[in-house]
């Protein structure tokens, strides 16, 4: 099975707090930054540090195809350096479906989000992706719950998405522990009358003609 959808991740991680529910072969993620630091101080990501071996971890598990960027430096990130990267994955791959990072209050998303907003508009050169949509980051839900629309909902296989984020050893803490995702899991599942869903905003969603 090809890749049909595309996730744009700010940071290692963010894939599976926002749509690990969903993640499968289907799916490409563009990692745009990875770093080390707060594991070991000053140190840098490389392909054999211990974030890279978690995310390899994830990917085989889940199933998807990614790519990770060296190059541009967490927390300082900027849109000019994302736009025409983004433009040229969509047009590579042609999506059905691209998943944003909600533009909450880590510079990080914003930044992202607005490259990638920019990536996905109307123009002659960009292939025109029908359905984007926008997935939850775990501190928006605590910090600003109010400030997305949720009005697209998946029922998942919660356990997968634990033992998914659980991969990503280093990440885990408190504020985003595998009991919050599930129990934002378990909301998102009551307000669409299933056990535990994955819940998103539609930015824009097109029907195929008929």
């Amino acid at each position: 099975m090809g890749v049909k959808n595309l996730v744009i991740a700010s940071h290692v991680d963010d894939e599976v707090l926002g749509c690990g529910g969903i993640l499968d072969e289907t799916f490409f993620v563009y990692f745009c930054g990875i770093d080390e630091s707060k594991i070991k101080k000053n140190k840098e990501a490389t392909p054999t540090g211990e974030r890279f071996i978690e995310l390899k971890k994830v990917a085989d598990f889940l199933g998807f195809k990614w790519e990770c960027n060296e190059k541009s430096k967490v927390n300082h990130y900027t849109e000019q350096e994302f736009i025409d990267i983004f433009e040229d994955l969509i047009n590579s791959i042609k999506p059905r479906k691209v998943f944003l990072p909600h533009p909450g209050y880590n510079q990080d998303h914003r930044t992202v989000f607005n490259a990638a907003f920019i990536a996905l508009r109307p123009h002659d050169k960009n292939f025109f992706v029908k359905k984007v949509l926008v997935y939850e980051a775990a501190h928006d839900v605590i910090w600003n719950p109010k400030n997305m629309n949720l009005n697209y909902f998946v029922p998942i296989d919660i356990e997968r998405k634990i033992k998914a984020y659980g991969l990503h050893k280093s990440q885990i803490r408190g504020m985003r522990s595998p009991q919050l995702l599930r129990e934002i899991a378990a909301v998102r599942g009551a307000a669409s009358n299933c056990k535990h869903a994955e819940a998103f905003e539609i930015i824009r969603w097109c029907e195929d003609a008929r």
